[in-house]
């Protein structure tokens, strides 16, 4: 009895009740705890996109590039910039015209370029598509130039390499030849340019079996004056290679051409043209005079752009003429500081050659002019 008594006195009622709303209270604090925390977790796990945006510049500011390269959040955000980059880009090329399509154009699609290169996972601008144009020929006529000028259209985009598929790279497939090509849109002309196709024997059937409906530019200039040039630069090359008389004539005294000489060979247009009419109407091919390319490049591009179907807009305020080359340069664009002339290569001082060789080559090339003139319906006044 005794122990009873005093084992009620030590642990009173009281005190068991106070014990039970201890423990009830601290499971209920506990588990306000973990809502909070789930709660709280959640929100930051999902936030909203601008605070995301925020957070990838403020680390982009503490210097942590390579956390950002890493950051899922950040990369997706990188990515949906982009795509808005890209519809703006198509907005303004719809909205805005032609004049001002060129500058609305080159300066989003800067800004796309700029972005996609720095993120190798975001879409890509425009399809890559097999050339609907083809600057064919001749070397040392002017080529470069044509190819220069007319992409700064905003319709066309062309490949700023020589890609020779059509002559020396024809067994790599259409497939590599359309993934040289630069993306564009389906408005846009997809150009290239190698002038070694006009005088490959090849190369008509096969780029007539690419398409019988590709438009073909041929940039030609007097013979006499194209050989002496394609001379020079090969002069340039090899310094050791025989004198240019050597070289044009099996039997000078005679007055007998060497025609196996590829410099000379280029230069007889009517020939090769023969070749090309095979495979393409004459009204496929739009013929390029070099010579009005320097004195009036705006008037040859003017014709370049109808031919292709496109709207006149480079004009003469595209061009100033070069003293120093003595060679229409393209003045200064919106996004550079600095004029566009063509590389050092071009308008180099041809070397001097005895005026009794070049009659000789004149009177040669007399003939295969005249038949080129009745073929294009067109003098060009080698004479």
């Amino acid at each position: 009895m005794a122990y009873r008594f005093l084992s009620s006195r030590v642990v009173p009622s009281s005190n068991r009740l106070s014990r039970r709303f201890i423990f009830i209270f601290t499971i209920s604090l506990s588990f306000m705890y973990l809502c909070y925390s789930i709660l709280f977790c959640s929100g930051t796990i999902m936030p909203n996109q601008r605070l995301e945006d925020h957070r990838c510049v403020h680390l982009k500011n503490i210097g942590s590039k390579k956390l950002l390269q890493k950051s899922h959040y950040c990369t997706i955000s990188a990515k949906a910039r982009v795509i808005s980059d890209e519809t703006r880009a198509v907005s303004l090329l719809n909205l805005t015209g032609n004049q001002s399509k060129h500058s609305a154009f080159k300066k989003t699609q800067d800004v796309v370029d700029h972005k996609q290169s720095n993120n190798s996972n975001s879409p890509k601008y425009g399809n890559k598509k097999l050339p609907n144009a083809l600057i064919v020929g001749v070397k040392k006529g002017g080529t470069r130039a044509v190819l220069e000028f007319i992409r700064i259209h905003p319709d066309v985009r062309a490949l700023g390499t020589e890609p020779h598929f059509f002559d020396r790279n024809y067994d790599k497939g259409l497939d590599w030849y359309r993934g040289l090509m630069p993306r564009t849109l389906d408005s846009q002309i997809t150009m290239e340019k190698t002038p070694s196709y006009f005088v490959t024997r090849e190369a008509p059937r096969r780029i007539s079996s690419m398409s019988r409906e590709t438009k073909l530019i041929v940039v030609v200039r007097n013979p006499v004056t194209r050989a002496i040039s394609d001379y020079t630069q090969t002069l340039s090359k090899k310094p050791d290679i025989p004198s240019f008389e050597e070289l044009a004539f099996k039997n000078r005294s005679q007055g007998i051409v060497d025609t196996s000489w590829n410099a000379i060979r280029i230069g007889m247009y009517i020939l090769h043209l023969e070749n090309w009419l095979q495979y393409f109407r004459l009204s496929q091919i739009h013929f390029v005079s070099g010579e009005r390319l320097i004195t009036d490049p705006a008037g040859e591009l003017g014709r370049v752009q109808d031919f292709l179907g496109l709207k006149r807009i480079i004009t003469d305020k595209h061009f100033y003429f070069n003293r120093t080359k003595g060679f229409p340069c393209l003045k200064k664009p919106e996004s550079s500081s600095q004029p566009r002339c063509l590389g050092k290569s071009k308008g180099r001082t041809h070397i001097q050659i005895d005026q009794e060789v070049i009659e000789q080559l004149r009177e040669f090339y007399r003939p295969f002019n005249v038949k080129f003139y009745e073929m294009v319906g067109h003098d060009f006044r080698w004479d």
